[in-house]
């Protein structure tokens, strides 16, 4: 199954030979087989039992082997833009797994579709980015028949894709060219969403800084990227947001439940003390069933977070919830 990375490491004359043999009739090898299964993670509405179209440019490509890639490509009736089983192109493995050689020379091809939609409905540009594999992503934005904005099936761009996953360089490329920065995904959540959600805090500074992304949008469940960042106690990326003046620090999601209560639920003490710095927030602030930061601060054993809250006049320690029970009623219990 992993042949081909010893093979691009030191391929002998004879290893190319072996190669190239193999892959004279390899879209009915078990190898082949083996290794659309070991993929299945990516594609997984895919039919991994069929290989048929899963050729020797397919499987040399996957493992960026580039001097079996040149003489593939070169003999008569290949067809470079061949989709597999998966729906993937040669030039969608290469990029995916960010072999840079092949990439180049797959697009110095007259043939080529670089902007190819694959079987989840991505582009090469897309795989490239998700990875953080900045020098294909660079290859393929320096062609001007590629796309930087597509989007997949669910809707995630490549700049989605590559704040979600705090790829800062590849984040920064697509942000030079012509593209919404704050285009949702079918959930409607943002890179800004993501990347806040994940705290990456150099990516959610770029996004940031442009006019055109807003900083306040609620994603799924109604959540604002300053509450996911809260949630996770990202204090860094919690610090910028608050830092906007369209944020608001005290929106509620779909439950109820405002930045701080998340915070305080999950025992993110510093999150806690930057947001009760901005007087917009209600420390009290109860959710849905009438739970506030202090009774699940209590509830969850966080000592430190109870304390700051308890040092605010307007937490009432004895506010019951919509079921009756007190804040501290836990701790009695327990």
């Amino acid at each position: 199954m992993y042949w081909g990375m010893h093979a691009r490491r030191d391929l002998s004359d004879g290893a190319k030979q072996l190669a190239l043999k193999l892959f004279d009739d390899y879209s009915s090898h078990i190898s082949a087989k083996i290794l659309l299964r070991a993929e299945k993670w990516r594609f997984i509405h895919s039919d991994y039992d069929n290989t048929s179209l899963f050729g020797g440019l397919h499987c040399a490509s996957f493992f960026g082997i580039v001097e079996i890639v040149a003489l593939l490509v070169d003999v008569e009736g290949c067809d470079i833009n061949q989709a597999d089983s998966t729906g993937s192109t040669p030039l969608v493995w290469a990029a995916l797994n960010g072999h840079e050689g092949v990439v180049k020379i797959l697009l110095g091809r007259d043939d080529i579709g670089p902007d190819q939609i694959g079987g989840p409905g991505e582009t090469p540009l897309w795989c490239a980015a998700k990875n953080g594999h900045e020098g294909v992503v660079k290859l393929l934005l320096g062609r001007e028949d590629v796309s930087p904005d597509n989007a997949s099936r669910s809707r995630e761009t490549p700049l989605w894709c590559a704040a979600k996953n705090g790829h800062e360089g590849v984040v920064k490329m697509l942000l030079g060219r012509e593209i919404n920065p704050d285009k949702p995904n079918e959930y409607d959540e943002t890179p800004l969403w993501w990347a806040s959600l994940n705290g990456h805090e150099r990516v959610v500074k770029m996004l940031l800084g442009r006019s055109d992304v807003n900083p306040d949008r609620q994603g799924s469940g109604g959540r604002t990227p300053l509450w996911c960042a809260a949630e996770n106690g990202h204090q860094g990326v919690v610090e910028m947001l608050l830092g906007k003046s369209e944020v608001n620090p005290d929106r509620r999601d779909e439950d109820g439940q405002t930045p701080l209560l998340s915070a305080a639920l999950n025992g993110h003490e510093g999150v806690v003390e930057a947001l009760l710095g901005k007087s917009e927030v209600n420390p009290d602030a109860p959710d849905k069933h009438g739970r506030t930061p202090l009774f699940w601060a209590a509830s969850r054993g966080h000592e430190g977070v109870v304390k700051i809250l308890l040092g605010h006049d307007e937490v009432n320690p004895h506010k019951p919830d919509i079921y009756g029970q007190a804040p501290f009623s836990f701790v009695i219990c327990s």
